[in-house]
């Protein structure tokens, strides 16, 4: 396990909105209805994390509207399954190829969708955690609890947030979940940007991270094993049904 101090791990900065290299690029916007086929807009190497309304009472109806979108199907028609370790999953009978993951806090949810591809995504509301570095201690390893310690403490939830929904991101991508445990993986935040350090028995290199940035109040990231991909977020419109599409131009 490499070396990670407090030294190492800065204050994220602002996250943008395509966690790539091209982020200061002037914007485009497309829109469609989530009701076209959805996929005739997914390449093979790019990722789509649809930033969306939760509502507890209407549970996986919007995630599976989004998804029927793709499998160009009736919402009524979309199967999802459990997987061993309670991970939704598409059913047999739909396309095989199209991998998707979802997180949901309070009002809001992100749904990152990939064909080839098994991408995790989680999401946390920034606000103020007292008891953030008793939970840094009993989840996190040493190194990353010591750098949430040196921290002015005004910076401490965000950094612990980036930390947290870097692990989970990675741990759902690997398809076992928070169960794994939060310290069989490290992360480390260099310029405010999360860095795999080590992840019990993986290599680092074959593992993608990225934060993502889709409201002033939310903290998130998306993990994906593979080649690294284009990543677009789409926002739903207040309507329901158009939904918008925002990626970097040329």
């Amino acid at each position: 396990m490499p070396p990670w101090t407090g030294a190492g791990l800065a204050v994220p900065r602002a996250l943008v909105p395509m966690p790539d290299e091209r982020h200061h690029a002037p914007m485009h916007v497309t829109a469609v209805q989530i009701s076209d086929n959805l996929a005739e807009h997914l390449h093979d190497d790019e990722i789509h994390v649809w930033h969306v309304p939760y509502r507890r009472a209407e549970q996986r109806q919007l995630l599976r509207k989004v998804l029927a979108g793709y499998l160009a199907i009736d919402v009524a028609d979309v199967l999802l399954v459990e997987g061993p370790h309670g991970r939704p999953a598409l059913a047999e009978a739909h396309d095989s190829r199209l991998g998707f993951n979802w997180s949901h806090c309070a009002g809001d949810a992100l749904i990152a969708l990939g064909r080839q591809v098994c991408p995790g995504v989680d999401l946390e509301h920034l606000r103020d955690r007292p008891r953030l570095l008793d939970i840094a201690e009993r989840f996190f390893t040493p190194a990353e609890t010591a750098a949430l310690r040196v921290l002015p403490e005004a910076a401490r939830a965000s950094a612990f947030l980036a930390l947290w929904t870097a692990k989970e991101a990675i741990l759902k991508a690997t398809g076992r979940g928070i169960a794994f445990g939060l310290d069989r993986l490290e992360i480390a935040l260099m310029q405010g940007k999360p860095a795999l350090r080590w992840l019990d028995g993986e290599q680092v290199a074959e593992w993608q991270l990225v934060p993502l940035h889709v409201a002033p109040s939310l903290i998130a990231a998306l993990a994906w094993r593979g080649d690294p991909r284009q990543v677009k977020l789409w926002r739903l419109a207040s309507d329901g049904s158009t939904a918008h599409c925002l990626r970097p131009a040329g």
